[in-house]
């Protein structure tokens, strides 16, 4: 059917073309469970040798079921496409083809043209708070929306983390129709819809698969979060395929980050997954994979759009060198990086700090493997995001830390041609804290506020336990409302100054950095102080971008790079390098022509002075500035 769209799942709740609903639940398990679906008395399944549980029942979409143990409890259907009243309520029957899209035709844009911005729906007033902040991202030059996690969690608002139900959106983010709203007015915009799912741990409170699927999990194995995921069964791969293909059939999403897959294991499971889920993508269609992977596996990642795998890591490596530049902290894996600029051009010249080196903070073990012959594209850069924003004890974000010079220098690294990350408010500077926080029930809340604290017992600023009662509790509704940025912040004129520089910025990525991304490649990089990096690549049109930052209070001395300025931090910044020297607290970009016309100058203001470039919008000067929709 024209417009709609339906992913064929084995499992779950399917509606079927003669009125009837085949239910199939995977329950080695439990050989006495059975289906309970409203108005009608319980119904038998038909069992399958592989342990899978069947039955076909005349009843359509709106429909609430469950499944009964024969210990009396109660449990939603695993592959739900939606709950009636959270996890542990009842089911819902979903006619997926009931949407009708208005941008069914969308292809996606190819993976170099990616700006990411990260959200938390729940933050934003939900699917339809997202979809209200649309048209002013797109203006801001973003090219995709990720949202983190949004499957069924216990409570009225949570990171996402603690899904238990990976097929049923949350219901506290709004309904089915809000979110495939959402995707498609993306779509009518221009923008990519990235989803972050989990496919390493369920969350502690609503999971019920040990009770009639054991089989699901490790006996031998666990994740710092929960039991670890039996990836070695075929019907335990099936239902995260599916999952995957699900989001991006179903919903229309255009790719999907996965989270922390160092805890999936056997190491052949990933490069599976991604070959699975390509095999299923429609020719034509632009779909990208993203890992966020602590043991940095370059052989995970594709060299190319033609070959095998996921399409970029999040590049922790990058943000913790800037990190260490940017506020000094060294205690926990920050001690990894006593190097902080030496690391941080090698993050630039070839992704990884870590590859294969003997990691300190790891006692002594190897970590990571050679990815210097990957492109810069296959690495995403961030200053900001929710893990290393949200997982400190009190959540601060770089503007309560940070030097303001340091970090607005900083942010000319939206220029490099790694694809950048914004962490939602980081475009206007938000001060606003993103916290922890969970909705659980008292017994499981009381778990969570301790275990939270005792994380933070062995750094010095929290070895008293009257410190660590500071730290805020997940579980206060308090700790929500605090996360919630700040509009008011955003329309200041600090903020708005900070807003034009991101949006000038993105301008001139999209105009001279983007079309030469497709075999763009390192021309090294190296530090030229303790502070200060120069790095160089050969664009894909042979234009050669130079980009020289310096987050130390000192200045430091350089050769002066080729071409013509693109973008420097503050008026002087460009000139003083171009004789040889970069300022304390500042940095500068510089393209050469691809045959005989340099770029414009369009070297920026300051945050704190934006010139009439910038208040108009941030455009750079020159035509077609702002580039493809």
């Amino acid at each position: 059917m024209t417009g709609r769209f339906r992913q064929d799942l084995p499992f779950g709740a399917t509606l079927r073309p003669d009125g009837t609903t085949r239910f199939r639940l995977w329950a080695p398990s439990a050989p006495d469970i059975v289906l309970e679906v409203d108005g009608h008395p319980p119904i038998a399944l038909q069992r399958e040798p592989n342990g899978a549980a069947t039955a076909i029942v005349r009843c359509g979409a709106g429909s609430r079921y469950r499944y009964r143990l024969a210990d009396g409890r109660a449990v939603p259907d695993p592959a739900s496409r939606a709950q009636a009243s959270g996890v542990h309520g009842v089911s819902v029957v979903v006619d997926p083809l009931a949407y009708a899209w208005r941008f069914p035709d969308w292809p996606g844009r190819p993976w170099h043209e990616t700006v990411l911005y990260e959200v938390h729906a729940g933050l934003l007033g939900g699917f339809r708070g997202v979809m209200a902040q649309l048209p002013r991202l797109q203006a801001l030059g973003v090219t995709a929306v990720e949202l983190m996690p949004i499957a069924a969690c216990p409570g009225r608002h949570n990171w996402g983390y603690d899904g238990v139900l990976p097929y049923a959106p949350d219901g506290s983010l709004g309904t089915l129709e809000e979110l495939k709203a959402l995707v498609d007015a993306a779509h009518g915009l221009g923008l990519m819809m990235f989803l972050d799912v989990v496919y390493n741990h369920f969350g502690p409170d609503g999971n019920h698969l040990n009770a009639y699927a054991a089989a699901f999990f490790r006996a031998d194995a666990a994740t710092p979060w929960g039991e670890a995921i039996d990836f070695r069964q075929a019907p335990v791969r099936d239902f995260f395929v599916h999952n995957a293909l699900y989001w991006i059939n179903e919903y229309r999403f255009d790719g999907l980050r996965f989270d922390a897959v160092h805890a999936i294991g056997p190491p052949e499971a990933l490069p599976a997954l991604a070959a699975a889920i390509r095999a299923a993508i429609p020719a034509g269609r632009h779909v990208h994979l993203v890992l966020e992977h602590d043991g940095n596996r370059a052989g995970l990642l594709r060299a190319g759009p033609a070959t095998a795998g996921f399409d970029a890591q999040w590049n922790d490596d990058l943000h913790h060198c800037l990190h260490r530049l940017l506020t000094g902290e060294a205690s926990g894996y920050y001690a990894d990086y006593a190097d902080p600029a030496g690391k941080l051009a090698r993050c630039l010249a070839e992704g990884f700090a870590w590859q294969g080196d003997a990691s300190p903070y790891r006692d002594g073990a190897p970590r990571g493997e050679p990815s210097a012959h990957l492109p810069p594209t296959a690495f995403v850069g961030f200053l900001q995001n929710h893990d290393q924003v949200g997982n400190r004890a009190f959540g601060e974000r770089l503007t309560r830390l940070a030097d303001p010079a340091a970090l607005h220098a900083a942010r000319l690294l939206l220029l490099a041609p790694q694809v950048p990350l914004l962490f939602m408010g980081e475009e206007w500077g938000s001060t606003t804290p993103f916290l922890y926080f969970t909705d659980h029930e008292p017994a499981l809340a009381a778990l969570v506020r301790e275990g939270r604290r005792r994380e933070f017992a062995h750094f010095p600023g929290f070895a008293d336990p009257a410190a660590r009662a500071r730290i805020p509790d997940p579980n206060d509704p308090a700790t929500f409302r605090a996360s919630i940025p700040d509009p008011v912040e955003a329309g200041s004129p600090s903020g708005r100054a900070i807003a034009a520089f991101t949006r000038h910025l993105l301008a001139l990525r999209r105009q001279y950095v983007v079309p030469g991304l497709p075999g763009c490649r390192s021309l090294g990089a190296h530090a030229v102080g303790p502070g200060a990096v120069r790095a160089a690549w050969r664009l894909g049109d042979g234009r050669e971008l130079t980009l020289v930052v310096n987050l130390a209070a000192s200045a430091a001395q350089l050769l002066p790079p080729p071409g013509g300025v693109l973008c420097a931090s503050a008026p002087g910044v460009a000139a003083a390098v171009q004789a040889g020297e970069l300022p304390a607290t500042a940095a500068a970009a510089f393209l050469t022509p691809p045959t005989s016309s340099a770029p414009p100058s369009t070297e920026s203001p300051s945050a704190e002075s934006p010139s009439a470039d910038a208040r108009a919008g941030g455009r750079s000067r020159g035509p077609g500035t702002m580039g493809h929709r």
